[in-house]
């Protein structure tokens, strides 16, 4: 866990509107991540950055418990072309708290350091968290996600 400033950053994706209660999120993000695959999405966004795959929180309704977006997709250049069927969003920028997350993808490595965020006593802004799946979460059995989550102050 470290404090780190973001700079903003724009994204191109597809999201859905989720919430944690009953597990919703497990479900709902699952069908998302598999859509995001099967249809070939990372290809499909203009003007990526890279091909790191972004998995963004946003639109809070008020904080984790309650509904808010998530949004699969890459860091662009631009927000000049978004593809039909895809959204964007600026990130806005400012001060997060990183969190390392490492195992196996597949048996909820990232969603266990989740269960320990909620329970944290972080003073979060709930405007955008996000998860980056670069390199070292090639191989989902043995993966290294890095998590940030914007705080006050």
């Amino acid at each position: 866990m470290k404090k780190v400033n973001i700079k903003t950053f724009n994204v191109i994706g597809i999201s859905v509107r989720t919430t944690n209660e009953n597990g919703q999120s497990a479900n709902d993000i699952g069908k998302l991540w598999n859509r995001f695959m099967t249809e070939g999405i990372l290809d499909k966004i203009p003007n990526k950055v890279d091909n790191t795959i972004y998995s963004i929180y946003t639109d809070y309704e008020k904080d984790h418990t309650k509904p808010y977006t998530t949004i699969l997709g890459c860091k662009v250049e631009n927000l000049d072309i978004i593809p039909n069927g895809m959204i964007a969003k600026k990130i806005e920028g400012g001060n997060y708290t990183k969190f390392v997350t490492k195992g196996d993808l597949t048996k909820g490595a990232v969603y266990k350091e989740w269960e320990n965020i909620w329970n944290s006593k972080l003073d979060r802004k709930y405007s955008a968290d996000f998860e980056v799946y670069g390199e070292k979460a090639q191989n989902p059995q043995d993966a290294e996600v890095d998590i940030y989550v914007a705080i006050k102050g």
